[in-house]
């Protein structure tokens, strides 16, 4: 088995750059990336024999803006920012995975119940991922871990999603042969999530990060998510995917993200129903008037916008299929107006003189009119946009962006086409 030295030694002669150029553009920043973690690994554990490399990509939402948690559908992609790990397999029986900027956490493999000192932090994470492998049959064991991380943290990008399954990569690989899917890391990850963590979150962002790819996912079951992937070569399309971060302050706004889904949710309670998949359109139309008595209106345009937005991921799904770009970004287009208009996530109606989304997605439009596409990415209210960029405007686009958000606001991305992997 190669020791410590002997794995730099490949990486820099350049023994995983077949592999590397699967997952990088820039094949000698990848390797200076991995070899940094092997510095890493090193200065936390020392020498080992038998290290290996993973890999878990952050997302972007294409499209399905706030319909995975009403059991709806979901276009999403990875992208080429990623969490990595340099691991090795330990016969202590504690997880350690330490982070490059973050003291690091270490689970006892023999303790596999949520610990309420963890809620809200990464080892619940960690332990939670574990506990899920062993009800589910699978085996643990003690691993060392060091990590990297470039997918932005409230970003829009689900840093913790790729963070979780990168965590259930590690085990798959290290102590099951890899054998376990793509499907079942996601959900491993949304359990640690719910559980442990104590975010009931959805499972759109593990699923996005584990699968790789553009992907649609119905939620209509999601206990069993229907996932479809969508063949697309966005690399011939003559576009890049910018996300915009208007680095505002996301503080205070979990009532605004938690009365989506309260909302959504009580229009279908109207009818004896848990969720909005559960109840027919046609019968909410023409309930309106009564709705509205009881509910107000906003939970109502909440409501249209849930079902028209499942039929823009299957339009977007099947443009990209045939290759039809332009439809697909002028469902791309209709998607953010809908969330701006409809399900009202653009700006906080606590705040309404705080607009950095609304105000983005105004230039935006005023630079790429007729040309590219734009929406709110997300959550929404005060965190990024997602746009369509052709080539030729990249550089102006950037620029203006940058001038009023600050520099690096602006993340030129490309979609990957693997999801968690053993590099």
């Amino acid at each position: 088995m190669p020791d410590l030295k002997a794995t730099r030694s490949a990486i820099a002669a350049g023994d995983l750059d077949e592999r590397l150029a699967r997952l990088y553009g820039d094949i000698p920043a990848a390797r200076a990336r991995y070899l940094h973690l092997t510095d890493l690994f090193e200065a936390q554990f020392g020498d080992a024999a038998d290290l290996r490399f993973f890999s878990a990509p952050g997302r972007t939402e294409v499209c399905g803006n706030h319909t995975d948690h009403n059991h709806g559908k979901v276009l999403a992609a990875a992208i080429n920012l990623d969490a990595v790990a340099c691991a090795a397999r330990s016969d202590d029986g504690r997880i350690i995975v330490k982070s490059e900027r973050y003291p690091g956490d270490t689970v006892d493999c023999g303790v596999l119940t949520p610990q309420e000192k963890e809620r809200d932090k990464s080892a619940a994470l960690v332990r939670g991922v574990a506990a899920r492998f062993v009800q589910l049959g699978y085996r643990i064991g003690g691993l060392h871990a060091v990590t990297v991380n470039n997918v932005l943290k409230g970003s829009g990008m689900s840093s913790s999603a790729s963070y979780e399954v990168l965590v259930g990569t590690l085990l798959n690989y290290l102590y099951n042969d890899g054998k376990v899917s793509a499907v079942e890391i996601a959900q491993i990850a949304q359990y640690a999530e719910n559980e442990f963590f104590g975010k009931p979150c959805g499972l759109m962002d593990q699923m996005a990060c584990s699968v790789g790819g553009f992907v649609q996912i119905d939620f209509a079951d999601p206990a069993a998510p229907v996932i479809t992937p969508v063949s697309f070569d966005f690399a011939s399309c003559g576009h890049a995917l910018c996300i915009v971060d208007t680095r505002a302050d996301h503080a205070d706004l979990t009532d605004e993200y938690a009365a989506i889904r309260r909302e959504m949710e009580a229009v279908a309670a109207f009818f004896g129903k848990k969720n909005l998949r559960e109840t027919d359109e046609a019968q909410v139309m023409a309930n309106l008037a009564a709705l509205r008595e009881k509910l107000g209106e906003r939970p109502l345009m909440r409501a249209m916008h849930f079902y028209e937005e499942n039929r823009r991921v299957a339009r977007e799904a099947e443009a990209l299929g045939r290759g039809d770009f332009e439809t697909f970004k002028a469902v791309t287009i209709d998607s953010g107006r809908s969330s701006y208009m409809y399900n009202q996530n653009v700006f906080a109606a606590s705040r309404p003189e705080q607009q950095p989304v609304a105000l983005a997605l105004a230039l935006s439009e005023a630079i790429l009119r007729g040309r590219g596409a734009w929406r709110v990415h997300g959550g929404g209210f005060a965190g990024t946009i997602q746009a369509f960029v052709p080539l030729d405007l990249l550089d102006t686009y950037k620029a203006q962006m940058e001038a009023l958000f600050g520099e690096g606001a602006c993340y030129v991305l490309s979609i990957r086409p693997f999801g968690g992997t053993e590099v």
